[in-house]
């Protein structure tokens, strides 16, 4: 099987890591697998030697000639399958079939990862017809798509996952060193872009509870973000500086989850959430929030604990609850850890990814999607 996969984010987030890890898995089973990638992306810089690799730039979302240069790229590959994993880069794919494809026409299989309806408007409803077959990160994406009008055929869940060998071979880190913490001082950590749906300004706001309780408590936000002059204002205003640090982008975001003590995902929206995978990975005791396709990673109680979003107080009340137990925390740590080798592993992650390829080429129809 021979897949093609477009990707046109400049920054490294945690869909462009599944990227990777769907290619590098195709590859590591003997499968052909190409990237386009953003010419000066992160996802480009971090691809391993001897991939084939195309640089693509599109300016905007119906660049024609970014298209036009990708149409050639596909008739001249001839791959039995076209991947777009971001929104662009399924109007980059969908433009440039639309110029001229490879006699058969490769299926076009789309990426689904955030948890919010597909827009409705002329672009997006043509775009989205061209896709076959839709792989979301969650059955709640999925049924979202089925709510827009995408045919139940033409959606299949595939639960993102984490490389587990990567995790393990982490090395840790000294947190309280680096950040000049107490030394006994245990620290709760969040690893997300600072975006609205992230919701750091609600764990800030849990923080400002928690440290009544637990005055010893630290709180380290690793990510950058258009929202961090806004959350330096609100760890000011709260005077938390002494408890709330924003450590901006982390490479060794792995290391830093085997520092943490707990690990809060404070999402308002959510399409899976990997940053609570690599924290259960790292036997980390979770707090997430209900929303999303967290549920479907977090049992509550038994690998976790969940609370409603945007509730500051449920927030706190978990959190404390979690720094004054040890034996729960290691209970839902080692829950956890058994919870992500057994469902969300990334070798399942691609197995299951390569099963849909096969089905789709195999049907050798598309599915007609009325988005809208």
């Amino acid at each position: 099987m021979f897949s093609l996969h477009i990707d046109t984010a400049r920054t490294w987030r945690g869909g462009q890591n599944q990227v990777l890890l769907t290619v590098e898995g195709l590859r590591a089973l003997g499968h052909r697998a190409a990237l386009v990638a953003h010419g000066e992306g992160e996802l480009r810089t971090r691809a391993a030697e001897g991939l084939e690799l195309v640089p693509l730039t599109p300016r905007t979302e119906m660049d024609l000639t970014a298209a036009y240069r990708l149409s050639r790229v596909i008739r001249q590959l001839k791959p039995d399958v076209v991947h777009a994993h971001d929104p662009h880069g399924v109007a980059m794919a969908a433009l440039s079939l639309s110029m001229g494809a490879p006699a058969p026409r490769p299926p076009l299989v789309a990426a689904r990862r955030v948890d919010f309806h597909l827009k409705d408007n002329a672009l997006s409803r043509w775009k989205y017809r061209q896709v076959d077959r839709f792989i979301c990160a969650s059955d709640l994406i999925r049924s979202m798509l089925l709510h827009d009008g995408v045919p139940a055929e033409a959606a299949v869940t595939v639960h993102e996952g984490i490389d587990l060998s990567h995790v393990e071979a982490a090395p840790p880190i000294n947190i309280h060193q680096e950040f000049w913490l107490p030394h006994h001082a245990p620290v709760v950590g969040n690893v997300a872009a600072l975006v609205p749906h992230k919701g750091q300004r609600h764990l800030i706001e849990a923080a400002a509870r928690v440290v009544r309780e637990v005055p010893d408590a630290r709180f380290v936000i690793a990510g950058e973000g258009e929202l961090r002059p806004t959350l330096e204002r609100q760890i000011r205003e709260h005077r938390l500086e002494k408890h709330v640090f924003l450590a901006g982008f982390r490479p060794d975001v792995l290391s830093l989850h085997k520092s943490f003590d707990v690990f809060v995902l404070s999402s308002v929206t959510e399409g899976l959430g990997t940053s609570m995978l690599d924290a259960m990975a790292c036997g980390r005791p979770v707090v997430g929030t209900t929303t999303g396709g967290i549920p479907e990673v977090v049992v509550d109680g038994e690998t976790g604990l969940l609370v409603p979003p945007r509730d500051d107080r449920a927030l706190a009340a978990a959190i404390v609850r979690l720094l004054k137990d040890p034996d729960l925390r290691a209970r839902l740590g080692a829950a956890g850890l058994a919870r992500v080798k057994a469902r969300f592993s990334a070798e399942r992650m691609v197995r299951d990814t390569l099963a849909v390829y096969e089905g789709v080429v195999r049907s050798g129809a598309r599915a007609a999607v009325e988005v809208g």
